[in-house]
C-alpha cells in the first residue's frame, strides 16, 4: 500500500526537477538504485551514451517517480544520490536548501569554471584527482572513471571529466578545489580563478573571493569584490564581467573533444578568444577584393580554392554586418549553415567564436548536440548561430505550418551558406533558398501593389568548386553555375588569383599491372559460373565489374517480383561473390575471404531458430549454394594466405606510404577510399604491417554515420575522437571514406592519396584541398575495374571548363547577368509548384490498405495485408495482429545493440518458414512492436506485383495511425488473465 508521504515526495522531486537535471550523474546513481528494473536501466544508460546526462536525467526521474512505488523508494533514491557523489541533489529533495546568497555564489563559481574550462584542461589531472578524492570532492567511483579516462584518452579528457563532476558537489566545493590547486602547485590556475596574482597574494593567506550579491528589488546580480580581490594588481575584470553578464547560471557540460586547433596542440582557446590578435581580422588583398560586394550588402558567392581562407572572409563580413546594423541602431541576426555535423564545431571553435565573442553572442547547434532550449529561443538570444542546414529548414517549416516554435527568414539579417555548390536539386540548402526566392518574388508583387513587404536576409555563399553538373560543353557548364547563382540569389560570383599565396601540389597517378596469376579470383569466378549454370543465367558483362553489379541487382529484383525463388537466391549470392572479387582487387585476399565466409555463416544462422525447436526450410537451390561454398572454402582460405598473389594496387599504395613517411620530417596524410569496408580493412592492414610501424605510421579510419550500409557506421563522437587525434598528431595517417572530403580543416596534412576512388570534379578539388601544408602531394592509385585514371583526366578537363565558365559569367554585363538569373529563378519556382501539385495529387490517390498484400521475399509465403499495418509517429509501420505473430521468429541483433538504438533493442524478426529477415522488433513505450521493412517483402497492389518498392514512401497507401491505448489495454488485459 502506498505511503501517505509518496505524493509529497513526488511533488518535491518534480519541483526540483530542473536542478536535478543539472546535478545528477546518471550512470553512477543508477548503480545504486535497485527498485528500477533492468530494462528501464538499459534504456536510461543508452540515453546517457547518446544524449548525455541531462537528457538521461529526465528518464531517470520519470522512472523513480513512476507508480506504484516500492516501500522506501524515496529514501533509496536519496541514498543513491549520496553514494553517487550527488550530495547537492540529495539536499534539494530533502529540502536542505542553501541560503539565496550561497546558492547565487555557487552558481557564480560554476559559471566561472565553465568560462575557465579551456585553461583548466591543462592541469596535471592524475595529481589533482588524488587530492580531490582525499578531500571528498569526488567519490572513489568518480576517481576510477576519471583515472580511466585520463589513462585511455589523455590528461585533457580526464580533466574535463573531473570538472564535470566537482561542480555538482555540495556548497564549499570551490574553496576546496582552490586548496587542491595550491597543494598541487597549479598556482597559475589558482590565480586565474581567484582574480589574484603572484605579486598580490601569498600562498596560505585567506583570500576572499569575488561573490554575487542578489538584488531582491530588481532581480539583477551585481558584483561585490572583497578588499583582497580589489587590491589585486591583475584581477580579470573582463572575465568577472562575463560571468555576471551570463543570462543563465546553468552549467553547460564541457565538451571533451574539440576540433579547435589551438586547443588540440595544448594552447588555450579561451585565451585565444580574448587575445588582441583575435580581436581584429586582417585580410589579404585577394580576400578583401572578394569580400567587397558583400560589405556593400549584396548577395554574392565567394569561390576560392580550399585552404585560401573563405571562412575567415565570412567571419569578417559577419562582423562588419553586425557592426553596421548596431551603428544604425538595429539588431543583426546571422545564421551560418553547414552540411556536416563536424563542421559546426570546427567553424564555431576555430573561426567565429574567437573573433566575435568580445562583441557578440555566438552559439552552435547540430543534431549531434541535443538542444537544451528550442532553436527558436537560441535564435532570439544570440547574434550568430552556426548550425546544420536541416535544423533551420525544420524550424522554417514549423513557422510555415503556423506553429509557435518556428523561425522566419525575416527574423534573420544574414545567412552564410558553406559549401554552397550543394544549393541545387533536392538538397536542403535549396529548400531553404526556394522559400527565400518565393518571398522575394512575392515582395516584388506587394511592392507594385504598394503593400508592406517582408524583409529578407543577405545571402553569402562559400565554395571552392561550383562544378559543371556533368556538362561536356562550356555553354552547359556556364548554365549550371548560373543556376547555382540564381538559387542563391547571387548578384555576383567573386573569385580571385591567390598570387604569392597559391600552393602548388605535386601530383602523381600510380598505374597498376594486371596480376600474372590470380588463382583466388579464378576460384571465385568458377563458383559464379557454376551458379550461372544452375540458375540458367547468361550475363553479358565482366565478372567483378560495376556493370555486372547493376545486372545482378536488376535480376534479383525481377525474380522477386516474378516469385522465381531459384533465380532470386542465386542472384543474391552472385552479388556477394562479385563484392568478394572487388575486395580481392582492392584490398587483401584474406579480407575478401573473411567477407564471404561471414556471409555464409550468417545465411546458415537464418536456417536455425534460436531454440532449435522449429525447422526452417532449406530449398534445393540454397543447399546447392551452401555446398558449393563449402567445397571451395579451404582452397580459398589457403590461397588467401599467399602474398605472391596479392593485387598490385596494394603494392603501389605500400610504396607510396613508405615514401611519404621516409622523405618527410613530419608526415601526416589521408587516404580516401570508396567503401566503409575497404577503409576498415586498409586501416587493419597498415596497423598489422611492421614496416609501417618501423617508420612511425599511426593509422586509423573514419567512416560515415549513415545507416545505408551493412557495415556498422561510426557515431559522431567516434568520428570526432579520430579527427581530434589526427589534429594532435596522435594519428598521422587517416583512412577515410568521402565523409572527410569536404570542409574539414587539417592544416598539418601534407599528403593525400585517393585509392581507387574518383567521382566528380568537385570531389577531386575537395580531396586535394585536404592537403593544406606546404609542399603537399596528391596521389591517385589505380584499382582494377575502377577506371580511376581515365576519370581523373575527365575531372581535370571539367575543372578547366569550370574555371572558363566562371570567367565568362564574370565578364557578363550586370543587366544580362540579372536577366538570366531572374529567368532561372522563375523556372525554379514554377518547377517547384508543379512538383508540389503532383505530390498533392499523388497524396489524394491513396490506395485502400485492403488492396495491398505483402508476401515474404524469401519464400513467397503470404505475410499480411495493408489493413493489418499501423503507423507510429508517421514513420514506423508495425503489425501487432496475433495472426502475424505466428508467422515470424525473433532473433538477437548484435549490430543494433552496439548502435544503442532505443527503438530496436529487441533484435529483428524473420520469416518462420525460410528465415528471411522481415524487419525489427522495436520497443515503443513499453510495447513490443514488430516493425516491417518493405524492402524485405514482395508487394502486390490489386493483385499486381510492384516491381520496385524499397521504401515505404514509394507506396501510396495511407495506413491507420497506431492506437497505443487500445494495444496497451489488450496487453494489460492478457497479463491480468495470466495472473488469474
Amino acid at each position: 500500500m502506498p505511503s501517505d508521504n509518496d505524493e509529497v515526495y513526488e511533488s518535491l522531486i518534480e519541483g526540483f526537477r530542473p536542478k536535478l537535471r543539472e546535478l545528477i550523474m546518471v550512470q553512477q546513481v543508477l548503480e545504486h538504485l535497485h527498485f528500477i528494473d533492468n530494462e528501464q536501466k538499459e534504456r536510461i544508460t543508452k540515453k546517457v551514451i547518446n544524449e548525455g546526462d541531462r537528457a538521461a536525467a529526465e528518464l531517470l526521474i520519470d522512472a523513480v517517480t513512476r507508480k506504484p512505488h516500492s516501500p522506501g523508494w524515496f529514501r533509496a533514491f536519496v541514498v543513491a544520490l549520496e553514494e553517487a557523489g550527488c550530495g547537492r541533489a540529495a539536499d534539494y529533495i530533502q529540502v536542505k536548501l542553501p541560503e539565496p546568497e550561497v546558492e547565487a555564489e555557487n552558481d557564480y563559481f560554476v559559471k566561472l569554471v565553465e568560462l575557465m574550462h579551456p585553461r583548466l584542461l591543462g592541469m596535471q589531472t592524475k595529481e589533482v584527482l588524488v587530492h580531490c578524492v582525499s578531500q571528498k570532492l569526488l567519490t572513489q567511483a568518480d576517481g576510477e572513471i576519471i583515472d580511466a579516462a585520463t589513462t585511455n584518452q589523455g590528461s585533457r579528457i580526464g580533466a574535463s571529466e573531473l570538472l564535470r563532476r566537482i561542480v555538482r558537489g555540495r556548497d564549499g566545493w570551490f574553496s576546496t578545489f582552490l586548496d587542491v590547486l595550491r597543494e598541487t602547485n597549479h598556482q597559475n590556475l589558482y590565480y586565474d580563478l581567484t582574480g589574484s596574482s603572484p605579486g598580490c597574494h601569498k600562498q596560505g593567506s585567506d583570500l576572499k573571493l569575488p561573490s554575487l550579491k542578489v538584488e531582491t528589488t530588481r532581480g539583477e546580480a551585481t558584483t561585490e569584490e572583497s578588499p583582497a580581490a580589489a587590491e589585486s594588481c591583475d584581477c580579470p575584470q573582463e572575465l568577472i564581467a562575463d560571468v555576471n553578464k551570463g543570462a543563465s547560471t546553468e552549467f553547460k557540460e564541457p565538451q571533451p573533444i574539440s576540433l579547435d586547433p589551438s586547443q588540440l596542440d595544448g594552447t588555450d582557446s579561451g585565451t585565444a578568444a580574448k587575445s588582441p590578435e583575435k580581436a581584429d581580422i586582417v585580410l589579404r588583398d585577394y580576400q578583401t577584393e572578394v569580400a567587397r560586394p558583400a560589405l556593400e550588402g549584396k548577395n554574392i558567392i565567394i569561390c576560392l580554392p580550399t585552404g585560401s581562407g573563405k571562412t575567415r572572409v565570412a567571419v569578417y563580413i559577419t562582423k562588419k554586418h553586425l557592426d553596421n546594423r548596431r551603428a544604425e541602431g538595429q539588431s543583426g541576426k546571422v545564421v551560418v549553415l553547414v552540411n556536416k555535423i563536424p563542421l559546426v564545431e570546427q567553424h564555431y571553435v576555430a573561426e567565429f567564436l574567437p573573433f566575435l565573442k568580445r562583441a557578440y553572442k555566438v552559439e552552435r547547434v547540430s543534431g549531434d548536440s541535443p538542444l537544451k532550449i528550442s532553436f527558436t529561443e537560441i535564435v532570439k538570444n544570440n547574434d550568430v548561430i552556426i548550425c546544420t542546414a536541416q535544423i533551420l529548414e525544420n524550424y522554417l517549416e514549423r513557422s510555415n505550418k503556423g506553429e509557435d516554435e518556428g523561425v522566419d527568414l525575416s527574423d534573420l539579417t544574414l545567412i552564410v551558406i558553406d559549401e554552397c555548390h550543394h544549393t541545387q536539386k533536392g538538397g536542403v540548402y535549396n529548400h531553404i533558398m526556394l522559400r527565400y526566392l518565393k518571398q522575394k518574388h512575392k515582395n516584388r508583387r506587394l511592392k507594385k501593389e504598394e503593400k508592406e513587404t517582408l524583409p529578407l536576409p543577405q545571402i553569402l555563399g562559400l565554395t571552392a568548386s561550383p562544378g559543371v553538373g556533368g556538362a561536356t560543353i562550356l555553354m552547359k557548364a556556364e548554365e549550371h553555375i548560373l543556376r547555382i547563382c540564381a538559387n542563391l540569389d547571387a548578384s555576383k560570383i567573386m573569385t580571385r588569383s591567390l598570387g604569392e599565396f597559391k600552393k602548388e601540389q605535386r601530383k602523381k597517378v600510380l598505374k597498376i599491372e594486371d596480376r600474372k596469376e590470380d588463382p583466388f579470383g579464378d576460384v571465385i569466378e568458377k563458383i559464379m559460373n557454376a551458379i550461372h549454370l544452375h540458375a540458367e543465367l547468361s550475363p553479358t558483362c565482366d565478372l567483378g565489374s560495376q556493370n555486372y553489379e547493376q545486372w545482378v541487382v536488376q535480376t534479383e529484383r525481377k525474380a522477386a517480383t516474378e516469385e522465381d525463388q531459384k533465380v532470386r537466391v542465386c542472384a543474391e549470392h552472385l552479388r556477394q561473390y562479385n563484392e568478394g572479387l572487388n575486395l580481392s582487387n582492392t584490398i587483401r585476399m584474406c579480407d575478401s575471404f573473411s567477407f564471404l565466409n561471414k556471409f555464409y555463416e550468417e545465411e546458415m544462422k537464418k536456417k536455425t531458430t534460436p531454440d532449435d525447436e522449429e525447422k526452417i526450410q532449406i530449398t534445393n537451390t540454397e543447399r546447392f549454394l551452401f555446398n558449393l561454398f563449402q567445397e571451395n572454402k579451404e582452397e580459398l582460405r589457403e590461397l588467401a594466405t599467399k602474398p605472391e598473389y596479392e593485387n598490385d594496387s596494394l603494392s603501389k599504395l605500400r610504396a607510396n606510404i613508405l615514401q611519404e613517411f621516409s622523405t618527410r620530417p613530419s608526415a601526416r596524410g589521408i587516404i580516401f577510399t570508396k567503401t566503409r569496408r575497404s577503409a576498415i580493412a586498409l586501416s587493419q592492414w597498415i596497423q598489422e604491417n611492421s614496416k609501417f610501424a618501423d617508420i612511425g605510421v599511426k593509422a586509423s579510419h573514419v567512416i560515415g554515420g549513415g545507416d545505408q550500409s551493412v557495415v556498422k557506421p561510426m557515431t559522431s563522437a567516434e568520428q570526432r575522437d579520430v579527427l581530434t587525434k589526427f589534429h594532435k598528431g596522435e594519428i598521422n595517417l587517416l583512412i577515410a571514406t568521402t565523409v572527410a572530403e569536404e570542409g574539414l580543416d587539417i592544416p598539418a596534412c601534407n599528403f593525400v592519396i585517393r585509392y581507387g576512388l574518383v567521382t566528380n570534379e568537385i570531389a577531386m578539388i575537395q580531396a586535394k584541398g585536404r592537403g593544406r601544408a606546404e609542399d603537399s602531394s596528391y596521389s591517385l592509385v589505380e584499382v582494377k575495374n575502377s577506371g580511376v585514371a581515365e576519370k581523373e583526366v575527365v575531372n581535370e578537363y571539367r575543372t578547366t571548363m569550370m574555371d572558363k565558365a566562371i570567367e565568362k559569367i564574370r565578364a557578363l554585363e550586370q543587366e544580362e547577368f540579372d536577366k538570366r538569373i531572374m529567368e532561372y529563378q522563375m523556372q525554379a519556382i514554377m518547377e517547384n509548384r508543379v512538383l508540389a501539385k503532383k505530390k498533392k495529387q499523388k497524396g489524394m490517390k491513396n490506395e485502400n490498405p485492403s488492396d495491398v498484400k505483402f508476401s515474404c521475399r524469401g519464400c513467397n509465403e503470404p505475410a499480411c495485408s495493408g489493413e493489418d499495418i499501423e503507423i507510429i509517429e508517421g514513420m514506423h509501420r508495425v503489425n501487432l495482429t496475433p495472426k502475424f505473430r505466428e508467422l515470424f521468429i525473433q532473433r538477437e541483433n548484435t549490430t543494433l545493440q552496439e548502435r544503442h538504438l532505443d527503438y530496436e533493442t529487441n533484435g529483428y524478426i524473420a520469416c518462420k518458414k525460410c528465415g528471411e529477415r522481415w524487419g525489427s522488433m522495436m520497443l515503443y513505450r513499453g510495447l513490443e512492436c514488430p516493425c516491417l521493412h518493405v524492402k524485405n517483402f514482395v508487394v502486390t497492389l490489386k493483385g499486381k506485383n510492384i516491381t520496385k518498392c524499397t521504401k515505404w514512401s514509394e507506396l501510396t497507401v495511407r495506413f491507420s495511425a497506431f492506437d497505443y491505448a487500445d494495444h496497451a489495454s489488450q496487453v494489460a488485459q492478457s497479463s491480468d488473465d495470466e495472473d488469474e
